[in-house]
């Protein structure tokens, strides 16, 4: 029997599995991760050369005037160097990591999710897949609030490939549409394109795109020429909190 159980584990069947059990489902990114591994050995003895988690998720990229899906992985995290897992045998695994700043948010069709998986000598290489939901920091929310305030509403947010120039480590970044439906710039604007930066001071760093409507035969020809639009940046740590409606409306304000 002991023949057939290493041949049946070489192709997954009978082998050691894996379960990752999550402190919780909800973070904010920056946030401390904590879970449990759990590992069950299978009908034999398996050699075990690592562990690693791997944060995912998904962006868009476009080629050929077509957009589609791609997975992509966020940030790696090795748990353990090489062990033995016996039959039948239990063991657990605790881990903890930080969840990156620029990790999405869970908003619109972005996820996010956790996978787990055990690199074995000479097996099949089981895996785990677990979602996390990703939700906004104290400042985060504060800006969302502050153009929330400003009479926007939010009408997509996607994560996107993102040009050469704007990109940081990761190959996408997070974009939010927002369309002016009451307030100062009703009539002003067509929409107000909202992408979040870490910033090596702390905080954040907001990078506006104010997409000017079309207002004159100037505006007219801007419009029709793509240069109705203008990025603009702003850095923002916790201490700004009180005072973001009116820094974010003097940022649109200029360039409205």
């Amino acid at each position: 029997m002991t023949f057939f159980n290493k041949v049946f584990a070489s192709v997954g069947i009978g082998a050691a599995t894996v379960d990752t059990k999550l402190e919780k489902e909800t973070y904010m990114p920056g946030e401390t991760v904590k879970g449990i591994v759990e590992i069950r050995g299978g009908k034999i003895d398996q050699q075990i050369d690592e562990i690693y988690l791997s944060l995912n998720t998904t962006y868009l990229r476009e080629s050929d005037d077509r957009k589609y899906s791609v997975n992509t992985t966020i940030d790696r995290f090795r748990l353990t160097t090489p062990f033995q897992i016996g039959k039948n045998e239990r063991t657990d695994i605790p881990f903890t990591f930080q969840l990156p700043f620029d990790t999405p948010l869970s908003i619109g069709r972005s996820k996010v999710w956790v996978t787990t998986d055990l690199d074995i000598k000479g097996g099949v290489d089981p895996s785990d897949k677990d979602y996390i939901k990703v939700v906004p920091n104290s400042l985060m929310t504060a800006i969302f609030n502050a153009i929330d305030t400003l009479g926007f509403r939010i009408r997509e947010a996607d994560c996107e490939e993102a040009p050469r120039r704007m990109r940081g480590r990761l190959p996408f970044v997070q974009e939010f549409e927002f369309v002016p439906v009451s307030g100062p710039f009703r009539g002003r604007l067509d929409e107000l394109e909202v992408v979040f930066f870490p910033s090596a001071h702390g905080g954040l760093e907001i990078m506006f795109q104010v997409d000017r409507k079309a207002r004159g035969l100037a505006g007219l020809f801007s419009e029709a020429l793509g240069t109705d639009e203008t990025n603009v940046r702003l850095i923002v740590t916790d201490s700004d909190i009180p005072y973001l409606q009116e820094k974010i409306y003097m940022v649109i304000q200029r360039y409205s």
